[in-house]
């Protein structure tokens, strides 16, 4: 029996996140550009260009998502986040006009995740950052798995490496299939067997049966 000593777990979908994957514990340490909107005491510490005990009021800084998530308040204005670089107006026209160009490992590499969890932060641009991402994705998805369908036993560093974490999961999930499919097509899949349930079903209907 093939035995791993982890057993990879999915990343949450959209907003949600899975605190039991690696993927977006990692994203959870991007860090965003933030502004303070009160005084902090004591927290000077955070903020490695200061020499202030406390981080003071109108403080631009980087802080990790996990953290500026815990601070941020609708109500209680505590920090404002600012939009990363490519989720601005400029990017997002270069993403609307030709999605499949952009070297979207080089610009995250969470590109989808990270756009995702800034919908959690009260912008006027959300609805332009959702839109810019499902266009995105929709706009470069069936060239991620053409690659993945026409790549068989042969390097793919080239083909993976313009592709954000999400996507290079789908090249995965799609060479998987590829090999599979290969595999059954020169007789080497796996032999198929009844599935546990209609084995104990059979068992039970042959008892039934039974005197």
């Amino acid at each position: 029996m093939d035995t791993q000593s982890y057993l990879p777990v999915q990343p949450g979908v959209g907003m949600e996140e899975n605190f039991l994957s690696l993927d977006d514990i990692l994203l959870s340490h991007e860090r965003l550009p933030v502004r303070t909107e009160c005084t902090f005491p004591r927290l000077g510490f955070l903020e490695k260009s200061s020499d202030t005990q406390d981080i003071p009021e109108g403080l631009k800084m980087e802080l990790p998502l996990w953290l500026s998530k815990g601070l941020y308040e609708r109500k209680r204005r505590v920090l404002s986040v600012e939009l990363p670089k490519v989720y601005r107006e400029g990017w997002r026209t270069v993403f609307n006009a030709d999605p499949k160009v952009v070297d979207l490992h080089k610009m995250g590499p969470y590109y989808y995740g990270l756009g995702s969890q800034m919908l959690h932060f009260d912008s006027p641009e959300n609805p332009d950052i959702a839109q810019t991402l499902l266009q995105t994705f929709i706009g470069r998805f069936r060239r991620t798995m053409d690659s993945s369908q026409n790549a068989y036993n042969e390097d793919t560093s080239v083909l993976v490496e313009r592709l954000d974490c999400l996507e290079k999961a789908l090249f995965r999930s799609g060479q998987i299939g590829l090999h599979s499919f290969q595999s059954w097509e020169k007789g080497q899949a796996s032999q198929l067997t009844a599935s546990s349930l209609v084995l104990n079903y059979r068992k039970r209907k042959i008892n039934e049966i039974q005197p």
